[in-house]
């Protein structure tokens, strides 16, 4: 919900650079706090496709109109956010082990991590699929993130140039924020069985997709 009101107030392209560094922070508390929980299997066969896909988003994010920009954006939200229903209401014992879903997976949320910080979704799909528990989905998420956040920094700086000394000031001012908002999410997450869990990640991401959709 925050990528959709950044890119609301400040524009789809320009709130990527915004919020950039704010994932960052709030990665690294995520890594500290729930680093045990990390399933370095699943990073290792996502994160070299998103590697390619962070670098298609480059070339393409520098070719296209800002209408062309946002509307990447919300496609890529509202087809996520379809995949995830339709793969949380069909049986998923053969998804995991075809490596067509995790390729697939690792370059479109890549690709939709660079274009908007729209990741989520995606990756949301490929670990519900893989049923990993609540603090085990947490954990490999955010050392994904965090290597692939920091992967993207210098594309922001250099290339699109949406890091700035201002961008950075206006994160130094919402810092204590992040930091409010992470721990009022440990404690959420830990009231949560597996299954609201599960449920709670799906009402999210379909609320800002379809938020981006409309807007």
């Amino acid at each position: 919900m925050l990528v959709i009101i950044l890119a609301f107030v400040f524009g789809e392209k320009a709130s990527t650079g915004i919020l950039l560094p704010m994932l960052i922070c709030a990665d690294i508390m995520a890594v500290i706090y729930y680093n045990r929980h990390a399933n370095w299997n699943y990073i290792g066969k996502l994160m070299p496709w998103m590697v390619i896909g962070v670098l298609v988003g480059v070339w393409l994010g520098s070719l296209i109109s800002e209408v062309l920009f946002k509307r990447a954006m919300a496609i890529i939200i509202i087809v996520s956010v379809l995949i995830m229903f339709y793969s949380e209401h069909r049986p998923a014992a053969n998804i995991p082990s075809n490596p067509i879903f995790s390729i697939s997976a690792g370059f479109f949320s890549g690709f939709s991590t660079m274009i908007g910080n729209l990741a989520g979704p995606i990756t949301n799909v490929y670990f519900l699929a893989m049923r990993l528990p609540k603090n085990e989905f947490i954990g490999t998420t955010a050392w994904l993130f965090f290597i692939i956040n920091v992967f993207k920094l210098p594309f922001h700086f250099l290339v699109w140039k949406t890091v700035t000394k201002e961008t950075l000031a206006l994160n130094a001012v919402l810092f204590p924020v992040i930091v409010i908002s992470f721990f009022s999410g440990i404690w959420i997450v830990k009231q949560l069985s597996n299954i609201n869990y599960r449920r709670l990640i799906l009402i999210i991401t379909a609320s800002g997709g379809a938020f981006m959709l409309f807007k």
